[in-house]
């Protein structure tokens, strides 16, 4: 089909221009990476660890049943918030009565409270198996350092501390590499 117009014939090289560099798309990686890598907290490391310890692969069914509820979750959640512009609990606030939206968001609240906990109970009980020394020390060292560097840094400076910080993900891949796993 023959170009017909001159804004057709520039829409190639327009294309070309949007393509961010490498270092733009490391930039926009950044919140992603910290998200997907809040996922992968401490206390479910220290979980499946404890769950693959005991059981080996015999609970791995348990996975094709739980990961598409996951992704479902995700995308009704996704959907919600594309569609209405807001996160759940405001459109709890505006189709619920204010009681069920109290008792969601302190349910959530004392969820996040529990998983805080057992995050840093788990990076606590790690570092005594690597240091030695009292897990419950570490735990509290741990939570105040958390707090001091919310508290102390600004938001860019410690975004960017959790960005670089993700990259200790890494070893996993590096474990696997060294670590000979029937």
């Amino acid at each position: 089909m023959p170009i017909t117009s001159d804004e057709d014939a520039r829409a190639p090289a327009a294309s070309a221009e949007a393509r961010p560099s490498p270092r733009e798309f490391l930039r926009a990686l950044g919140p992603g990476l910290i998200a997907g890598a809040a996922d992968d907290d401490p206390s479910g490391i220290g979980t499946h660890s404890q769950i693959g310890a005991a059981f080996g692969y015999r609970l791995s069914w348990t996975f094709v049943l739980s990961f598409p509820l996951m992704v479902a979750i995700q995308g009704i959640a996704a959907e919600i918030g594309r569609v209405t512009g807001a996160g759940i609990a405001r459109n709890l606030r505006r189709h619920y009565p204010r009681p069920l939206l109290w008792s969601m968001v302190s349910l959530l609240l004392v969820a996040n409270i529990i998983n805080l906990g057992a995050d840093l109970g788990a990076m606590g009980a790690a570092l005594a198996l690597l240091a030695g020394g009292d897990a419950g020390l570490y735990t509290l060292l741990f939570g105040i350092l958390s707090i001091v560097l919310e508290v102390g840094l600004s938001y860019p400076r410690y975004a960017a501390i959790l960005k670089w910080t993700t990259l200790t993900l890494f070893t996993y891949v590096a474990v696997l590499c060294v670590v000979h796993v029937p």
